[in-house]
Order: C-alpha cells, then sequence, then structure tokens
C-alpha cells in the first residue's frame, strides 16, 4: 500500500509492533467473548491469544500487532459480543515479543 506524504507517493511506513496485555472484567465467560475476540484480532492481523481467568469473570487477552490494531482491538474488546456484559477492561503496553504466529484461544 502506498501512502501520500507531503505531495510524495511511497511505501506506506510500517509500525514497530508492539504488545497488549489487556483483562476483560463482567459477563465475559461462557457467552462467546473468546471466539469473539478471536474472530476480531484475526480481522485486525493481530497474534496472540485469549483466555478464560479462574475467577469465571475475566478473560485475559495478550496481542502483539501494530498498535492502531491493537487499539482496534481494545475497542471491540470493550463491546465484546451481543450476550456479554463488559464492565471494564484494564491494559498494558509492552515491548513485542515476536512469540505468536496466529491467534487462539488457550484453555
Amino acid at each position: 500500500m502506498l501512502a501520500r506524504v507531503s505531495g510524495m507517493v511511497g511505501p506506506k511506513p510500517v509500525a514497530s509492533p508492539e504488545r497488549l496485555e489487556a483483562v476483560a472484567h463482567g459477563r465475559v465467560q461462557g457467552v462467546g467473548y473468546r471466539a469473539f475476540v478471536v474472530k476480531e484480532a484475526r480481522r485486525l492481523g493481530v497474534t496472540g491469544y485469549a483466555r478464560n481467568l479462574p475467577d469465571r469473570r475475566m478473560v485475559e487477552v495478550v496481542a502483539e500487532g501494530a498498535r492502531i490494531d491493537l487499539e482496534l482491538l481494545i475497542a471491540a474488546l470493550h463491546k465484546g459480543p451481543w450476550i456479554a456484559k463488559v464492565e471494564r477492561v484494564t491494559t498494558l503496553w509492552l515491548t513485542s515479543t515476536g512469540q505468536f504466529a496466529d491467534f487462539d484461544i488457550r484453555t
């Protein structure tokens, strides 16, 4: 893809990948939340995983990719599938490790 910057056309700048560690709180287990996250993450082209946490009211999401895509993923985490009730999402930004090849559900 080409980007127009100051009247010049050239390659689109590639952003350094970042790592997002997020936890969604609320009614997010047993409502298809992890499958929703996988679909959104793959659509955005980010890698990582989603998994239920033991307390039954939290889902952990670890994702790596371009910051703009991760910010869009955060917006999706706040929404969730129609049956979920997301109360809040906590986030932590870190340096990407490059350890993931895809986005999946972990148990």
